[in-house]
């Protein structure tokens, strides 16, 4: 029974499903609140307290020289607090640009106002341009974040950077460039959650499809894709495991994989079926045959397949 006053929903085609499902694997949720991550109480207090002991300690000692030290100290520091603070301001800024971008129209706006109201070389405004150029120009993005100098920015950065083009040579079936870049990804200097599953999903993906399927799947075992904490890259999470349970010749998990995938959104297979199968298919660079003939197989049975596809299929 339908209930009054409100309208059907219109029904997607299958295009329009495809791209959304490939669209939701590009981005994810906006970042969250860079001033409430920094929590700048907390941090008052954490720095606070050990400043006064050190002062507490300076006084006590005769002489000049502790209380320069102790002084010398305190600059460093409040340097170094002041410049957090003012990075957590302008990534809200940027965040907030992105989040308001949700048409094509907002994007190409948005990306005006990045290059408008921010320096030339301000990372956060080229991640946040990179992001939205994914939405329909994987290129665009790409040549945006080969912009960042990896060897200027701080370390956690630079590996933040490696990953997002990683992620889009990936797309691009570009595995030898990604596993370029993912190797030199260091994944201890990351602590939040979130971060590292990501980072785990895109260097896990680049080992299972450049040889090294057994350390792919020992990563991405570490990341569970049913936990909340990473809800919004499960289906990223869930693809890197199916190439890499592939590419490991283990098929009873890769097909489970697949279940996963199809059960959040058919469409996220098609990005397992090469041009081979379908002139809207995905280069066949790295993708086992293996993975594919399975993905086209549940593509096939869930109804969601493009007839263009089902077409070459019967052919």
């Amino acid at each position: 029974m339908k209930t009054p006053g409100k309208p059907t929903p219109k029904k997607q085609s299958p295009k329009q499903q495809r791209e959304q499902a490939i669209a939701a694997l590009r981005s994810g949720k906006p970042p969250a609140d860079p001033l409430a991550q920094l929590n700048p109480r907390s941090l008052a207090l954490r720095v606070g307290i050990p400043a006064l002991i050190v002062w507490a300690i300076a006084l006590a000692i005769p002489g000049v020289w502790p209380k320069v030290v102790a002084g010398v100290l305190t600059v460093v520091v409040a340097g170094v607090i002041l410049w957090a603070l003012r990075f957590a301001t302008r990534s809200r800024a940027v965040a907030q640009i992105v989040h308001t971008a949700d048409t094509a129209e907002a994007r190409k706006d948005a990306i005006a106002k990045l290059d408008t109201d921010f320096k030339k070389g301000d990372a956060a405004a080229i991640f946040a341009k990179a992001q939205l150029q994914m939405q329909e120009d994987p290129r665009a993005a790409l040549r945006t974040l080969e912009t960042i100098n990896l060897d200027k920015v701080m370390a956690p950065m630079a590996d933040e950077a490696r990953a997002q083009r990683g992620m889009i040579h990936l797309i691009l079936s570009e595995t030898d460039e990604a596993r370029a870049l993912v190797d030199k990804i260091d994944m201890t200097r990351h602590k939040e959650p979130r971060i590292r599953a990501m980072m785990a999903a895109i260097v896990g993906e680049a080992w299972a499809r450049t040889g090294q399927a057994t350390k792919a799947v020992e990563l991405l075992e570490t990341f569970d894709p049913n936990d909340e904490a990473y809800a919004e890259l499960k289906p990223q999470l869930l693809r890197s495991r199916a190439f890499a349970y592939a590419w490991a010749n283990n098929t009873k998990q890769m097909k489970a994989t697949l279940r996963g995938l199809s059960a959040l959104n058919p469409q996220y297979l098609s990005g397992f079926v090469t041009r081979k199968k379908s002139p809207m298919g995905v280069p066949p660079r790295g993708v086992h045959p293996m993975l594919e003939k399975e993905a086209l197989e549940m593509l096939m049975r869930s109804g969601a397949v493009p007839r263009k596809m089902q077409q070459v299929r019967r052919g």
